[in-house]
């Protein structure tokens, strides 16, 4: 297979004023099987020319009609799983399973998006003199960035929530996965949304993020990825008085309690933390466990650690698959090598797979450090260090003790202690006694330097809607 992959604006592929391209890499084999158009400046501006048309027309479609082809969209979607969670898989590494599950949950935030648009109203307020008109107004053109790690269902929380409030959108993909956002944008297209209401493109990242949050006709910022790039593009849309909605990166502490049955947690866990190599900003990543059952927690963890089938994601028999680029499988070795050097016993994994891909082994760890960078820096790949605890007001503190606050786990049967534990947690979100996967009918959102705003939920169109204050007299 060998694809190019085009900027997509006013409903046409082009190759960029530029000419400038890159390679996409398959991460299971290390080789480039296509090639990405990157945006030049001349390209940005006509996308944005174009997304100007595409709002008049789009925000001038009834909500009830907008929620219609957003719903045919995600049949669309839906339509054809395979060929979309193949390129999935093809550009991003994850087991085919996976990609599979990726598409129809993007096809569900499309629907939900869709159902939320026609529940969009005004209201009345009886003022002390006369009535008050609260209207809604689409904010404006929409720029959105997202990453390379859930490349469909992360884009398509965005397309979702400022397609249904009546907005246009710019989407940049991450050029390593650009497939799959195309998809999704040409699905929305063949449904019935204006093709100049909807662009992708690809470039640099940040000539892009400049060039489009410094444009006056660009009204909102939607990013998700890590936290050091978040604030980059906060303090640049703070700089031009344009709101953003940030989903930046996580740290989840898991506390283990001494009740449960530690197998069972360990077989739970380690599915999680696994899932999609670990390349999962809900992922757990640090696992307070408790001393009288930690022995046997480790044993079971380490074993599904073991057992895991690692390899192309295109096997049916694969588990999981590599990490999605050359970065993070130098980083994540770089993670194991310093704790390793700092006294960490590795009890699974700890080095590559192969010469070629890019395949990291899971990798378990115990009596790791508090030194050790793993603990402080999301390690964003399917490592698991394993802390043990036996005061809980301490642990609390060091799981509460980083700037991370996006997702957080507590497994215990005892009721009292879950409502304790829960609550004392400062992440915008807790899983208990399972896993964490967001999914579009309840927002999530970071605490602390995890994030601005929340996707999703009720609330799913609110980031990209304005209102207006009408005095009626």
């Amino acid at each position: 297979m060998n694809s190019n992959f085009e900027l997509l604006i006013d409903g046409r592929a082009l190759s960029g004023s530029g000419r400038e391209r890159a390679p996409v890499i398959n991460p299971a084999t290390g080789d480039s099987f296509g090639q990405v158009a990157f945006a030049s400046n001349e390209d940005l501006d006509n996308a944005v020319a174009s997304a100007v048309r595409g709002l008049r027309e789009w925000r001038s479609i009834s909500p009830w009609e907008r929620g219609r082809i957003l719903k045919k969209a995600a049949e669309v979607l839906r339509a054809d799983v395979e060929t979309a969670a193949r390129t999935m898989t093809l550009e991003q590494g994850k087991p085919l399973g996976q990609a599979r599950d990726e598409v129809e949950r993007s096809a569900d935030f499309l629907e939900w998006g869709g159902e939320q648009a026609r529940r969009l109203s005004d209201r009345i307020v009886h003022g002390r003199s006369g009535r008050i008109e609260i209207q809604n107004h689409p904010i404006g053109i929409v720029a959105a960035f997202t990453p390379w790690n859930f490349p469909m269902a992360l884009a398509a929380k965005k397309f979702a929530g400022a397609l249904g409030a009546g907005c246009s959108i710019i989407s940049k993909p991450s050029q390593e996965t650009p497939g799959s956002v195309l998809v999704m944008a040409k699905a929305l297209i063949e449904a019935g949304v204006p093709p100049t209401a909807v662009a992708v493109v690809f470039g640099h990242a940040d000539q892009v993020s400049d060039h489009l949050i410094s444009a006056p006709q660009i009204a909102k910022v939607t990013f998700t990825g890590s936290i050091p790039i978040g604030k980059r593009l906060a303090a640049a849309a703070g700089a031009v008085i344009k709101p953003v909605t940030m989903e930046l990166g996580g740290h989840a502490p898991v506390i283990v309690c001494g009740d449960v049955d530690p197998e069972l947690a360990a077989d739970m866990l380690a599915k999680a933390k696994f899932a999609n190599a670990g390349q999962i900003c809900l992922s757990p990543s640090r696992f307070f466990v408790e001393e009288r059952i930690r022995e046997r927690f480790i044993a079971r963890f380490v074993d599904r650690a073991k057992a895991l089938r690692v390899g192309d994601g295109t096997d049916p028999a694969t588990e999981m698959g590599p990490l999605a680029n050359e970065r993070r499988l130098m980083a994540i070795a770089g993670l194991v090598d310093d704790a390793r050097d700092r006294g960490a016993a590795i009890l699974a994994g700890g080095e590559r797979i192969g010469r070629h891909g890019y395949f990291y082994a899971p990798t378990v760890m115990a009596e790791v450090p508090d030194e050790a960078s793993i603990l402080r820096e999301e390690p964003f790949g399917p490592v698991a260090p394993i802390l043990p605890f036996t005061d809980e007001a301490e642990m609390l503190d060091r799981a509460n003790g980083l700037e991370f606050g996006l997702a957080s786990y507590v497994v215990t049967n005892d009721m009292g202690r879950q409502q304790r534990l829960t609550a004392a947690l400062e992440y915008g979100a807790v899983a208990v006694n399972g896993g964490l996967t967001h999914y579009p009918e309840a927002p999530l959102g970071g605490w602390k330097e995890s994030g601005i705003d929340t996707e999703g939920g009720i609330e799913i169109l609110e980031p990209y809607l304005r209102t207006k204050h009408v005095s009626l007299g």
